[in-house]
């Protein structure tokens, strides 16, 4: 089969959710390829494009999700439900990617169309919600690294939570009464995140005249 980017880069995707950021190399993905290294450096420069390549695509897919769920909004949603549907897009379109992440993370400074069409939609969103001009690059940027930020610890965290013996509980709630207590909701990660990105919302319409979260 005749070796383009597009299967570069999805056997990169497929390398790096076996090995991650740090040990992904060219000559593994050529491999997957059934190829010799040096091809691929007629189609990409080399590790950095690469990776840049599937970062790339992780945002794409993220920016048509979200053009889906923002389309099956119903009219009289509100700028708070339109920013949340891009923020729980985001986050799945990441977490179909073991690694996705970390891949966002470590690419901060790419400007893909990929991410720049994500901020660029999510900066009109709030312009349209009236957030002041001077503040919707810092909203936006937040709530993306936000989303990555959540994805990370989510993919980070280890199959089964620490168990904890009575004694081992009571010392903790005895040390911690605020952490161990009841400030710290014990919810599902789904419910986190909805309140999480709401609590965003509600600090970016305190930063000047937003429009209020009425329906029509």
């Amino acid at each position: 089969m005749k070796l383009t980017k597009e299967r570069i880069v999805d056997a990169g995707m497929a390398v790096f959710a076996e090995v991650g950021y740090q040990n992904l190399s060219m000559r593994q993905v050529a491999d997957r390829l059934d190829a010799h290294a040096g091809s691929l450096y007629y189609h990409v420069r080399g590790k950095d494009e690469l990776l840049a390549l599937m970062a790339d695509r992780v945002c794409r897919q993220a920016y048509a999700a979200g053009s889906e769920a923002l389309a099956a909004l119903p009219a009289d949603a509100t700028w708070q439900d339109r920013v949340e549907a891009q923020a729980a897009t985001l986050r799945l379109s990441i977490k179909q990617h073991p690694g996705g992440a970390q891949l966002l993370a470590e690419s901060p400074g790419v400007l893909s169309p990929g991410g720049l069409s994500l901020m660029e939609r999510l900066l009109r969103t709030l312009l349209d919600a009236a957030i002041p001009a001077e503040s919707c690059g810092i909203a936006a940027d937040t709530l993306l690294s936000h989303v990555t930020g959540f994805v990370l610890q989510e993919q980070n965290q280890p199959a089964a939570p620490p168990s904890l013996g009575p004694e081992q509980y009571h010392a903790l709630r005895e040390r911690f009464p605020l952490v161990m207590g009841e400030l710290i909701p014990r919810i599902g990660q789904d419910e986190k995140f909805h309140r999480s990105v709401r609590l965003l919302c509600a600090g970016f319409a305190a930063s000047g005249a937003a429009a209020p979260p009425t329906r029509a």
